[in-house]
């Protein structure tokens, strides 16, 4: 290893957070993805925790948004200064050697939205920006061995998209990725609050629930939260308790655009990478998958075994950080160089 490489990075550029690899330390960083910025002089005031304890808590100057939206950049600006500060805190501010990084996008993200990616990661202090799509990263970091001739479904459910890919050979052969994951769920959960409770809920108020009492599976023993907002009838707070039981129902339509699109990946995989599937099962990653019984549920729709990697919510990143130690190893289709425009080959 050549002594300045310690500092190279894989980066999981989510839509709720940002996750960062080093090698042999791990995931060193793992911060929410939202800034806080003062809208009269455009000064970044915070950054990933503390920008998040400020969602729909601002004052009218101050802002706290989301820059990145159903897992693509929607504020390139802000992106980039995000980033900037993320990649300062992980590896210093360096001006000789600068971290390279590879960087995760979903499976259906288009040209320049790549492009946007590599060109904001090399903005904020990379040397030279990869990009590697998710449900390969995610393959990766749960540990499986993608460079055998061998079919593999992996089901990467995260915070703005669900990517699902049926992967062998170290590449994808068939695959999706829909704007349906864990964002949808807490808009689900709200709609659901203010038509059947008249409550109007925030949305760190919807994800704590999603958290504590989301369901996609009947539960043995039903789980209880009390939650507070403002009634739509009254105009005053008012305080509820809500069971698990009401969320499946709440939870119903996101969950079943993704069981969907699972559904149409399995109907045009090629029969002998299907027969690898049901031996080897599905694999569940990111946030989403660990919403309670969502392997279940997928496991019951699909007849096939359904299992949640170990870490779920780091696989992405880790898988991103193993890549770029592994550039050659992965290059066969894997991490797309877009200098050259096409994918990474060994020097």
């Amino acid at each position: 290893m050549r002594w300045f490489e310690f500092s190279d990075v894989g980066i999981d550029l989510g839509t709720a957070s940002v996750l960062i690899y080093v090698k042999d330390k791990g995931i060193v960083l793992r911060e929410p993805s939202v800034v806080a910025i003062n809208k009269v002089t455009g000064k970044m005031l915070a950054v990933g925790d503390e920008a998040r304890k400020m969602l729909g808590r601002t004052p009218g100057n101050i802002v706290a948004i989301r820059p990145l939206q159903d897992g693509v950049i929607s504020n390139y600006d802000i992106t980039e200064r995000m980033l900037r500060f993320f990649l300062r805190k992980v590896v210093g501010r360096r001006i000789f050697f600068k971290p390279r990084a590879v960087v995760c996008v979903p499976s259906g993200v288009t040209e320049v939205e790549k492009r946007s990616v590599v060109e904001a990661t090399e903005q904020a202090g990379a040397s030279r920006a990869y990009c590697i799509k998710e449900p390969i990263a995610a393959a990766i970091g749960a540990g499986i061995d993608i460079a055998v001739p061998n079919g593999n479904m992996i089901i990467d459910v995260g915070g703005g998209t669900t990517d699902v890919a049926v992967i062998s050979l170290a590449n994808m052969v068939i695959a999706d990725s829909i704007k349906c994951a864990g964002d949808k769920f807490d808009e689900a959960i709200s709609r659901y609050m203010r038509k059947k409770h008249n409550l109007l809920i925030g949305d760190r108020t919807a994800e704590m629930m999603k958290i504590t009492i989301g369901s996609a599976y009947p539960r043995k023993e039903p789980v209880y939260t009390t939650v507070t907002g403002r009634s739509l009838v009254a105009g005053l707070p008012k305080e509820i308790t809500v069971s698990s039981d009401e969320m499946i129902e709440a939870l119903e339509e996101p969950l079943q655009a993704i069981m969907e699109v699972v559904h149409s990946i399995l109907e045009r995989t090629p029969p002998e990478l299907s027969a690898d599937i049901a031996e080897n099962g599905i694999c569940m990653t990111g946030g989403g998958s660990l919403l309670y019984g969502l392997d279940r549920l997928l496991s019951e729709h699909t007849k096939i075994p359904c299992y949640v990697a170990e870490d779920a919510i780091s696989c992405v990143a880790i898988g991103t950080g193993k890549a770029l130690m592994n550039l050659s190893q992965y290059a066969s289709g894997a991490v797309f160089d877009y200098r050259r425009g096409d994918y990474y080959e060994e020097p």
